[in-house]
């Protein structure tokens, strides 16, 4: 298996990695994936209005198709837990959107296929993530999971060489212009496409992803360069993605 020609395609011309976060339920899952999602979050960082128990994130999952990547979201969770609940639930990898430091990061991915490790907009480390275990970077809004959008200057300060992903605020509306503007390898999106906390809107998830693959193809000169032949990536994350 060739796991790495998969990301230059979709990265060059070919849209960008649709992530459909905050999956609740088995029909919002399954929708999302019908719609070409290349990915579902679940949540199960407490206090969150999308929290899935383990059990029931479990049984989501096990009747999802073969194949479908699906991650974990933590908060300044330990660990190990983060693991246990990865290996039992079955899922792909996991996203860490707290202030988890390098060693845990680390650690983590040791026993994961892959992480995203989550970094506030604005945040002054957000310079140094290349320099991390993590296989994908995210940028995400102060306001985690409140659907407000972030001034994307902010986002600039990644560096080059690694896989961004964009959430924050995004909807069908503003989409296009992120990845015009900001040109990621992958956009997270939970509260805009969504009727109310945790319940997805087809058309919104349509229109949504549809316009993320629309834009992700007219944007062809992507000035943001493929992860350098020596980041953590040994994992089948494009392959099942571009299947």
């Amino acid at each position: 298996m060739n796991v790495h020609c998969q990301c230059r395609t979709r990265q060059y011309g070919h849209g960008v990695f649709v992530k459909i976060c905050g999956i609740t339920n088995e029909e919002d899952a399954l929708l999302a994936i019908a719609m070409g999602a290349d990915a579902l979050g679940f949540v199960f960082a407490p206090g969150s209005r999308r929290q899935v128990h383990v059990d029931q994130a479990h049984e989501i999952v096990r009747r999802l198709p073969t194949g479908t990547v699906t991650v974990g979201v933590f908060r300044d969770e330990r660990p190990e837990r983060v693991i246990e609940i990865v290996n039992t639930v079955g899922l792909t990898g996991a996203q860490l959107h707290g202030r988890e430091p390098l060693s845990e990061v680390r650690w983590i991915r040791q026993r994961a296929k892959f992480v995203i490790q989550a970094f506030t907009a604005g945040d002054p480390n957000l310079a140094s993530a290349a320099n991390g275990p993590a296989d994908v970077i995210l940028v995400d809004s102060p306001d985690a999971g409140s659907g407000r959008l972030f001034d994307w200057k902010l986002a600039e300060g990644a560096p080059g060489g690694v896989r961004l992903m964009v959430a924050g605020g995004l909807n069908s509306d503003n989409v296009g212009a992120a990845i015009r503007r900001l040109r990621p390898w992958g956009v997270d999106v939970s509260t805009g496409v969504e009727t109310s906390p945790g319940r997805k809107d087809a058309r919104k998830l349509r229109k949504f992803i549809q316009e993320a693959r629309a834009i992700g193809e007219i944007v062809e000169d992507d000035e943001r360069p493929p992860a350098a032949p020596d980041a953590p990536y040994n994992w089948e994350f494009d392959e099942l993605a571009g299947s």
